[in-house]
């Protein structure tokens, strides 16, 4: 279930793109034994400016449903369509969705073999419209809500049918939960959820369980703690707790072990000293009484310095003085470096052994410069009269990651093992997930992404150095039997999922130029197998 993490100090900017360059001839070298491999392919002709769409991988029967959206000719309303396709990529079912010109595309999510979703009234606040599609059946059923106080949905999941909604209100102050069902059109604010900003949000659900359960941040300015609030899936309160550090650390956000496992409950997650903006590190603790006693166990606290390859994204000779320079505080009895990271939390991953994994991505805000102080006299006179848009003005340019952390934990919270994905060009305009994860057979981790007309990967085998570098091209030719031939000069809105088994699919938009004749723009699907 695809989770997203959320922060409501966002501000939005877009995000500059430049077509990627090709050349006459491109020669491949060999791939590594490990590479993966595309067997399938599928292309929709469509272009980005015409058309959205979006993709939801339902792993429980090895499909894949798209969304698809189209504008009519000489109009500007758009037609709408759930399409699925089986592991072949091949096309399955095409039903009609019928959505009225006033809905926008918002957020999508899926439960089982449901894929939902979300639309927003552009011409009455707080009005939703849902769509479920059922894909065992291939049936739509749609429904409207007038929430009426809900500004922005800024997560959506479902449980039993019926979805939990993360919504911005009205005043723009303070956050909330929305309970809609899709089923009888029945909704409700959880009065247990309504919290001021700033303020973090993650997110677990479970149908096996029937449980929500929601981690929040609460801070003074000074220090943040953490409050856990476990529901039904009708929204009724179960339980609240709240999870703090005694000493000056203070706790960010964290991700809590799946409902469904029963026999482990552990918080996961990131603290900071002083500033409760940036993270210092992880803790981690197992929120069970312990035997015996009855006490809840200690926070685990880790340093990022503590761990083996946080810092592998920095060049040798900057990590050897880093370290040189934390050694000799540590001498001196000085208190430890401050860091300034921000870290993307994902959704705990079970393991084989019982333990779990969490990834983060660590990532800042980029901006780039309207500089006018190159133009000419008269160009720069008239740019001082801008305000805030002459000189050096800023403009938000999304958020780059720099890395992605990996880290191995058991079942009481113990930290195993570390390691990291050093990723490039790698820039979102709103803050989700980019590095996707699968585990292979063999135990080992797969991390990919997608970079223009490239995937890069990296293979993790816990805590062992392995390249940071790998990459294959993105097939245009099922099976590869037309690279080389055909060539890719713009790829947008690219994105790779995990799907099933030790499988991920690779979508997004590109301009295909054959060997000969014109050149054509596509939406594309690649299996994607390790």
């Amino acid at each position: 279930m695809k989770l997203r993490y959320f922060s409501l100090l966002l501000t939005y900017g877009v995000l500059a793109g430049a077509p990627a360059l090709w050349a006459q001839k491109r020669v491949l070298a060999p791939a590594p034994a490990h590479a993966p491999v595309q067997p399938a392919r599928t292309e929709l002709p469509l272009t980005a400016s015409e058309s959205e769409v979006h993709v939801q991988p339902l792993p429980l029967d090895s499909t894949v449903v798209l969304l698809v959206g189209r504008d009519r000719p000489f109009s500007n309303k758009s037609t709408f369509a759930f399409q699925q396709y089986d592991q072949g990529l091949r096309l399955r079912n095409d039903t009609p969705l019928e959505i009225p010109d006033e809905f926008d595309f918002n957020r999508m999510c899926a439960e089982g073999n449901t894929v939902y979703a979300l639309f927003t009234s552009r011409s009455t606040p707080g009005r939703l419209l849902a769509a479920a599609y059922n894909g065992r059946l291939g049936q739509v059923r749609t429904q409207q809500f007038d929430t009426r106080l809900s500004r922005e949905i800024v997560e959506l999941k479902a449980l039993e049918g019926r979805l939990f909604a993360t919504v911005l209100l009205n005043d723009q102050l303070h956050v909330t939960a929305l309970l809609l069902n899709v089923a009888t059109g029945q909704m409700q604010y959880l009065s247990s959820i309504y919290e001021p900003l700033p303020t973090q949000f993650t997110f677990v659900a479970d149908a096996a369980s029937r449980r929500a359960e929601y981690v929040l941040s609460q801070t003074n300015g000074r220090k943040s703690r953490l409050l856990l609030k476990q529901l039904t899936e009708q929204g009724q309160l179960v339980s609240s707790e709240f999870v703090q550090a005694e000493s000056d650390r203070s706790l960010i956000t964290a991700q809590l072990t799946p409902p469904q496992d029963t026999t482990a409950r552990l918080l996961m997650g990131t603290y900071s000293l002083r500033d409760p903006n940036y993270a210092q590190g992880l803790f981690a603790t197992d929120l069970r009484p312990a035997a015996g006693t009855g006490a809840k166990p200690p926070l685990r606290f880790y340093d990022f310095l503590r761990l083996k390859h946080f810092f592998d994204y920095l060049k040798p000779a900057r990590q050897a003085k880093l370290r040189e320079r934390t050694e000799r505080r540590i001498a001196r009895s000085v208190p430890p470096l401050r860091w300034r990271y921000r870290l993307l939390l994902h959704e705990l991953l079970p393991q084989p052994d019982g333990g779990y994994v969490l990834v983060a991505e660590v990532y800042y805000p980029h901006y780039r410069y309207n500089n006018y102080g190159s133009l000419p006299a008269a160009f720069n006179a008239g740019a001082s009269q801008l305000g805030s848009y002459g000189g050096n003005s800023r403009v938000f340019d999304g958020y780059q990651t720099t890395h992605a952390l990996v880290c191995g934990f058991d079942r009481s919270g113990a930290l195993l093992w570390d390691n990291t994905f050093v990723v490039e060009n790698l820039r979102r305009r709103t803050l989700e997930e980019a590095v996707r994860l699968q585990t292979l057979p063999d135990g080992r981790l797969a991390l990919a992404y997608l970079d223009e007309d490239k995937l890069r990967y990296k293979l993790i085998n816990r805590a062992e150095s392995s390249p940071n570098d790998h990459h294959v091209p993105i097939q245009t030719g099922s099976g590869g039997t037309t690279v080389g031939v055909e060539r890719i000069s713009d790829t947008s809105q690219s994105d790779v999922m995990p799907w099933f088994g030790s499988r991920f699919v690779a979508s997004g938009y590109q301009r295909v130029h054959p060997a000969a004749g014109p050149s054509r723009e596509v939406f594309f699907m690649n299996s994607v197998v390790f």
